[in-house]
């Protein structure tokens, strides 16, 4: 019995299972990773969970409202909105996700060399001011009109507007971790700079990091929409929530019903990622420890 005692204490005692606890009991990290858990199963089972194949037209269904047959009601070519949702979920979350990951690997890279190197780092930095000039969303738009209307010009298009400041981030965090003592210590011990780099400073930059990507993750959802809106997102007959409510923008009057269900998703799921992001933030951050 004391060396279970011994062993739970340690455990608990674990950097790791205290971050971890912290965030179980977090209410807006739980209420957020259960709105994103909710929203990727969803996604993942769309083929499962959809009554109906979303590309498949039926015009004698026409704008058919809500109904026990249709609960979301229909579009103008007889497409169930519902069907259409719930794989949108895929793309939509894809493009989120895909969007998170590059703009999180560039940025680190960019960001951690300008920090970490002291002759890159003027140089680095006003290209990254240079696009930051710009509004995102705009920036955005440029590039996927540029590029062309497919789902991996859009995520292109979204991590360019998005990494300038994902590495601004990184570097104010490599800038305060490449002055502490474990790092000198590596560095008296003979360590290269890309193994203190890749070793010691770029993991310890993992908190704020986290919390940026799931604000890119939000933000890419909503750009998303908005490139899809204007018709430089993915091309149709593609669901996306963006190009569903494009497509609804011209029936708004007479058939809400196909604008209004794809924006509640959205609204839901960037409500699950901004809690999520807030309640990491709320642990990860030391300045918002009590």
């Amino acid at each position: 019995m004391k060396v279970e005692s011994s062993n739970l204490g340690i455990s608990r005692a674990n950097p790791a299972w205290q971050t971890l606890s912290r965030l179980f009991h977090n209410r807006s990290f739980m209420i957020g990773m259960s709105l994103v858990v909710l929203i990727a199963v969803i996604a993942v089972f769309a083929d499962l969970l959809s009554p109906y194949d979303p590309l498949r037209n039926s015009f004698r269904t026409r704008l058919r409202p809500p109904d026990a047959t249709f609960w979301f009601g229909t579009d103008h070519f007889g497409r169930d909105i519902l069907s259409r949702v719930i794989h949108g979920a895929r793309i939509s979350l894809m493009i989120g996700l895909m969007t998170a990951l590059l703009t999180g690997v560039v940025g680190t890279l960019v960001g951690a060399t300008a920090g970490f190197f002291r002759a890159l780092d003027n140089p680095i930095m006003r290209l990254m001011d240079a696009l930051m000039a710009f509004p995102a969303i705009l920036l955005a738009i440029t590039v996927a009109a540029v590029l062309g209307a497919s789902v991996t010009n859009v995520v292109i298009a979204l991590a360019v507007a998005t990494t300038p400041h994902t590495a601004r981030i990184v570097r104010a965090s490599v800038l305060t971790v490449r002055e502490r003592e474990f790092v000198e210590a590596a560095r008296a011990l003979g360590a290269t700079d890309l193994r203190l780099l890749f070793r010691h400073v770029i993991p310890n930059t993992f908190g704020p990091l986290i919390v940026r990507l799931t604000y890119v993750f939000a933000t890419a959802i909503l750009a998303e929409a908005a490139l899809s809106f204007i018709g430089v997102g993915p091309p149709p007959p593609a669901p996306s929530f963006g190009s569903i409510i494009a497509q609804g923008r011209d029936f708004i009057a007479e058939a809400p019903w196909i604008t209004i269900f794809p924006g509640l998703a959205i609204m839901i799921s960037v409500l699950g990622l901004n809690l999520l992001g807030d309640g990491l933030r709320d642990v990860l951050d030391p300045r918002m420890r009590v």
